[in-house]
Formats: structure tokens, sequence, C-alpha cells
């Protein structure tokens, strides 16, 4: 086994450990808001180790390009999918997404 094939095999080793803490970090946490903390290193970094791992396997041919470009397409766009789905559960708990009397009472304000 060579310096290449070692560096893909840890390339997505790294990738299974993240997507296995985020799976473990989406079955423990207790509210929506926790969950999708732990899902924004599944839908951002793993894709880009995996990326890496192609890269490093297929050089920068059309594979290559193509899984660079899905995994900074899943970085830009991995953020707002979140706020997103935030937004809507907010929403559907609370019937709107801005903070209420009690809760603007209770924020910090900054000086």
């Amino acid at each position: 086994m060579d310096w290449k094939e070692a560096l893909i095999d840890v390339l997505l080793a790294l990738s299974i450990a993240v997507q296995l803490v985020c799976a473990l970090g989406l079955l423990l946490m207790p509210n929506v808001a926790d969950r999708l903390h732990y899902l924004a290193p599944a839908s951002t970094l793993a894709p880009v180790l995996v990326a890496g791992a192609i890269v490093a396997r297929e050089a920068l041919n059309h594979q290559g390009i193509e899984a660079v470009l899905l995994a900074a397409f899943l970085a830009v766009f991995g953020p707002i999918a979140s706020h997103a789905t935030l937004r809507a559960a907010r929403i559907r708990e609370r019937g709107d997404w801005r903070l209420g009397r009690d809760e603007s009472a209770r924020r910090p304000t900054s000086p």
C-alpha cells in the first residue's frame, strides 16, 4: 500500500467517523435546533472528505471535478437548508419565526 491509498483510506475513515458521530448526536439531542447542529458536519465536512478522497484517487479529471463541485455546493447550501428547516420548525411550533414579547425580554442585550 502506497501513501496515496493510505491517504484515501484515512479520508474515507474520517468521513465515516463524522457521519457516525452526527447520527449519534441526532439520536441523542432533545430538540430540532440541537439536532440541526449535529446535521451540519454530516452535510458539509463529510462530503469534503469524500471529495478529497476522490480527488486523491482520480486527480482533477471528470470525477474529481464533479466531486469538488458537489462538495462545494453542499458546503454553501447546507447552512441555508438548515436555517430554512429551523425557521419552518419554529413557525410550526410557535406560529411565527420572530421572537415574542416574553422571549425578547429575556434576550441579552449587547453593550
